[in-house]
């Protein structure tokens, strides 16, 4: 979708000011908040996509004002609410008021940390061929989904050139929206700073996103 955390490209937000020495987390609710999400995304209660999504349909506002994790928790606790496995008035009290409901793959014991806390690979097997090779001119396709997607706005519609085939992975646009995996091939593709900024645009900067291949069309 169009949200507004697709900042790529945007001007108006000042200069990224990095803090010296930065924690790991600012403060301890961060850590928690962290945790929960890896603990309930190991769950099989929703997948990172859907994740990432319950994030970026924040409303403007919300989302600008929110800190890295206060965004975090916002989501969780969206997501958490649309399943049914809190009520609203929990989120208030800060803490169960009734049972809690089964999950999908039970309870987690100590065994199970090194399981939680390594990501699963997204690449997946198929019966398709790649649609493109290395150095193959391609364009970006324009389009403007209201739902979840990895294509970044800045770069639809314009002109890169195929430089590394990741092969199949799962694809954000479909399982977001439904858990579907639906694989499909993924490209590193670079593009001309003056191809995506104009021709004031430093000549020596380059960019590289990786696109799966329904967002790509030959050129």
């Amino acid at each position: 979708m169009n949200g507004v955390h697709d900042m790529g490209g945007m001007d108006g937000f000042g200069k990224v000011e990095a803090e010296p020495d930065e924690p790991v987390f600012h403060a301890p609710w961060e850590g928690r908040i962290m945790a929960m999400n890896r603990a309930m995304g190991a769950t099989g209660a929703w997948n990172l996509d859907m994740s990432r999504f319950s994030r970026e349909v924040l409303p403007p506002h919300v989302y600008l004002g929110s800190s890295y994790y206060k965004k975090w928790y916002l989501g969780l606790a969206q997501m958490l609410l649309d399943r049914g496995l809190i009520d609203a008035d929990e989120i208030e009290a800060g803490h169960a008021l009734t049972p809690g409901k089964p999950l999908k793959r039970g309870r987690f014991e100590l065994k199970d940390m090194p399981r939680i806390l390594t990501r699963a690979p997204f690449s997946r097997p198929t019966n398709t061929e790649a649609r493109f090779k290395i150095g193959d001119n391609v364009r970006t396709r324009n389009i403007h989904p209201q739902g979840h997607t990895r294509l970044p706005r800045y770069v639809r519609g314009h002109v890169g050139t195929v430089e590394l085939i990741h092969g199949a992975h799962v694809f954000p646009d479909i399982v977001a929206v439904d858990g579907t995996e639906d694989p499909q091939w993924l490209y590193t593709v670079v593009f001309e700073g003056r191809e995506l900024w104009g021709p004031d645009a430093d000549p020596t900067v380059k960019i590289s996103i990786d696109a799966f291949e329904p967002y790509l069309e030959p050129v």
